[in-house]
């Protein structure tokens, strides 16, 4: 693996523990880390200002040319907690949402979800996470990462008025059954391929048995509770890019091909990652 690949990360908190070795362990040398929202990352990717990117899974049918490095992903099984509707109407009512500009795999989900589930297909009108503006423009607003976890449920209010909220992630499990992948390591140049999915591996294995050093360390900078961020670090968002996860991939790309969000969904695939010997 050439030393220094352009890595492009989202900026959420969700990837802390994915890059904590790349910021702070012994990965720090091998990669030229850098952050921005799921879209951002993935315009990188595309236009080759990144070598390596977290994207969003949805670019998985939109770049026909990424590769998936096995290992890791932005998951999870159930309520999520950074990926939320919030509404002035009843979910399978809307007829408009404001979709944060930040994200692609998630608006796609929420039509999946709303199409599936309600048997209806909302007006999207991207906005910048700004919850009150957005729904004085729409029915509802998706909101992702960090600005997600800030919301609470049970007292969310809209002009003094109670609002429906509504968690994707737990959306799409009562839907399938399946996890929800996110985002995962997508890359196009394989000639500096070698030995990348073991430092990736390494890195979040590094952030995975350290845990509360990142709490400590992002608790102050997001202005979070240190209990909600290590909840939602250990419960809510899972890094795990097994069967199950690779399962739900291709039956969420096939749904967004069905309802014509993506042109086409093919197969996936993945680096290949030699066999390590015993």
């Amino acid at each position: 693996m050439a030393a220094n690949l352009r890595v492009c990360a989202v900026s959420y908190l969700n990837t802390a523990p994915l890059v904590w070795g790349m910021r702070r362990g012994a990965q720090q040398d091998l990669f030229d880390l850098s952050f921005a929202v799921p879209s951002v990352c993935a315009e990188r990717l595309h236009s080759g200002n990144a070598d390596v990117g977290l994207v969003p899974v949805i670019e998985l049918a939109r770049q026909p040319d990424l590769v998936v490095v096995p290992g890791a992903a932005v998951a999870c099984r159930g309520t999520v907690r950074s990926i939320v509707v919030v509404s002035k109407k009843p979910l399978g009512e809307i007829e408009s949402f404001a979709a944060d500009t930040g994200s692609r795999t998630s608006v796609v989900l929420v039509q999946i979800v709303t199409a599936h589930m309600h048997g209806i297909r909302p007006q999207v009108r991207p906005y910048p996470p700004r919850l009150d503006e957005m729904l004085e423009i729409a029915d509802a607003a998706l909101i992702i990462g960090d600005p997600a976890l800030r919301i609470n449920p049970a007292m969310a209010t809209w002009r003094g008025r109670p609002v429906h909220v509504y968690d994707l992630g737990a959306e799409w499990w009562e839907m399938t059954g399946l996890p929800m992948v996110f985002a995962v390591w997508g890359m196009k140049n394989l000639a500096n391929s070698d030995g990348l999915a073991a430092a990736l591996a390494e890195s979040a294995a590094y952030g995975m048995g350290r845990i509360e050093e990142i709490v400590r360390a992002e608790s102050p900078r997001l202005g979070l509770e240190p209990e909600a961020v290590r909840e939602y670090l250990t419960r809510y968002v899972r890094y795990e890019l097994g069967d199950r996860e690779r399962e739900a991939m291709c039956l969420y790309l096939r749904l967004a091909s069905e309802l014509g969000l993506v042109e086409t969904s093919r197969g996936l695939r993945f680096l290949s990652v030699p066999a390590m010997s015993m």
